[in-house]
């Protein structure tokens, strides 16, 4: 006699399922995924297979297996000291061009606009003039007979001529004068969107410049300067050209070390674990930076909470 096993009802379809079967109904949303599949392809052929063919040629063995050797190779001896330059030197140069860049744009953000958009002219305009003739701009100016310090001499400073090329002077100076326009940009625009009327009305409370410059203008300004800060360490992690002309072996950054291990050493797969290394740095600074807003905002909540 045949037994009947009782038919189980089929699963029910979860409130996700449910969701995303009424976002694909929508013909407005299928139109909408339809025409964001060229960018989807064009990202993954241009950005993910590179990054995931990096990854994997820098866990690629001399025998073809799985291997961490490159890594261990970028984290010790002369490549562990190039690694640490990069990190000091991107560090150098977001500090000083944040204190530089802050000084102008508090100056732009007081002028009237005509003079603030000319003024803005003057810090923007060489940004678009090729980085190659810059380099060379700041190396006549800053040479042994360059322009600085012939002034030098003739004012008659005590040890002029100074040695300002080929050194970690000559690098900071070029990358901060690279990254000086995005930083005097961010933080003009937080600048710009500040109320005069806060400053005005801790004035009349009686507070000083000081207090007010630190109490009220400071941390209003504290988002930009961060984001400024995060953005010029994390272009000048990987800037190349600049470093490989103004400075010297000891400043030998992890830019001019992948093209020297690509062009001259035929070494890929250490190239491809140093370049990781970079972008590990870089998702780093982003996560600081998330980290850093999430922060403000939760003190600027608990400043404002009753």
């Amino acid at each position: 006699m045949a037994v009947l096993t009782p038919v189980s009802d089929p699963p029910a379809a979860t409130p996700r399922t449910q969701r995303l079967a009424r976002m694909w109904s929508d013909r407005r949303t299928r139109a909408g995924l339809l025409n964001a599949a060229p960018v989807v392809v064009y990202l993954l052929i241009l950005f993910v297979y590179p990054i995931f063919s990096t990854l994997m040629l820098s866990l690629k063995g001399a025998d073809g297996g799985f291997t961490l050797h490159w890594y261990g190779d970028a984290f010790r001896g002369a490549d562990l000291k190039i690694l640490l330059t990069t990190l000091r030197i991107s560090t150098e140069t977001s500090l000083i061009a944040l204190v530089t860049g802050f000084v102008l744009a508090a100056a732009i953000s007081r002028l009237k606009p005509l003079w603030a958009g000319l003024a803005m002219l003057v810090v923007v305009v060489p940004h678009f003039i090729s980085a190659l003739v810059r380099t060379y701009g700041w190396i006549i100016l800053l040479g042994d007979n360059g322009v600085v310090n012939n002034v030098l001499t003739d004012l008659h400073v005590p040890g002029a001529p100074f040695q300002l090329l080929y050194n970690e002077t000559g690098v900071v100076i070029g990358t901060t004068a690279v990254m000086l326009p995005y930083t005097v940009l961010l933080l003009y625009a937080v600048m710009k969107g500040i109320d005069r009327r806060l400053l005005a009305a801790a004035a009349s409370m009686g507070a000083g410049r000081i207090t007010i410059f630190r109490r009220v203008y400071l941390p209003l300004v504290a988002p930009g300067l961060v984001n400024a800060g995060v953005l010029s360490f994390i272009l000048c992690l990987g800037y190349y050209l600049t470093p490989a002309l103004m400075g010297g072996e000891k400043q030998t950054m992890v830019a001019s070390l992948i093209d020297e291990q690509v062009m001259k050493q035929n070494q890929w797969n250490g190239a491809s674990a140093l370049g990781i290394i970079l972008l590990l740095l870089t998702f780093a600074g982003l996560l600081l930076l998330r980290l850093a807003k999430s922060a403000g905002e939760a003190l600027r909540k608990r400043g404002t909470a009753p």
